[in-house]
């Protein structure tokens, strides 16, 4: 078992996860954080971070692939929010704005239209929410603010969106088998 291999801080459980897991997670990242070099630094901290903390990780609250894409998705958006990253995305050429814009990776494309596929069956609102947490990396503060409304009425457009988007991927799994 891959997450009791990492429990035991076995090498090869590490090396497994990290070639099953690590291009969906840069995908994650990667849609966060848009520049190449600082994705890859997160996918590492990502990796790390879960290796240290794989004790707090409990199977009956939701699978690994999830708590893993949360750290991921969290270690990017605190990543946006440093100091360092702010002062040099003021400096950062326009060549190197324009390579980042045609590097794409195939995971993501991939990631992309499943995700568009199952919000397209969300309402436009829940889209929205979606939209600005999850791909955008806002906060729910910021997300209201964009969208100009209350903290609790996102909040709830954001909990109903995630149990849609459950039930999509569920009834998904099951037409797929």
């Amino acid at each position: 078992m891959l997450v009791q291999a990492l429990r035991e801080r076995n090498p090869n459980g590490v090396s497994a996860l990290y070639n099953m897991y690590s291009a969906s997670l840069f995908g994650v990242i990667s849609r966060i954080v848009q520049d190449t070099q600082l994705s890859e630094d997160v996918l590492q901290e990502t990796f790390i971070r879960i290796w240290q903390a794989i004790e707090q990780y409990d199977p009956v609250k939701g699978r690994l692939f999830t708590w893993m894409v949360n750290i991921a998705r969290n270690l990017a958006i605190d990543r946006l929010r440093s100091k360092d990253y702010r002062n040099n995305a003021r400096t950062t050429s326009l060549d190197t704005c324009a390579e980042l814009y045609y590097t794409i990776d195939i995971h993501h494309k991939i990631d992309n239209r499943s995700i568009q596929i199952a919000s397209s069956k969300l309402s436009i609102k829940e889209h929205q929410v979606v939209d600005l947490i999850y791909f955008k990396g806002n906060t729910h503060v910021e997300a209201a603010e964009l969208l100009n409304m209350p903290l609790g009425s996102l909040k709830t457009a954001l909990g109903r969106a995630i149990r849609k988007l459950r039930g999509i991927y569920r009834a998904d799994l099951l037409a797929a088998s």
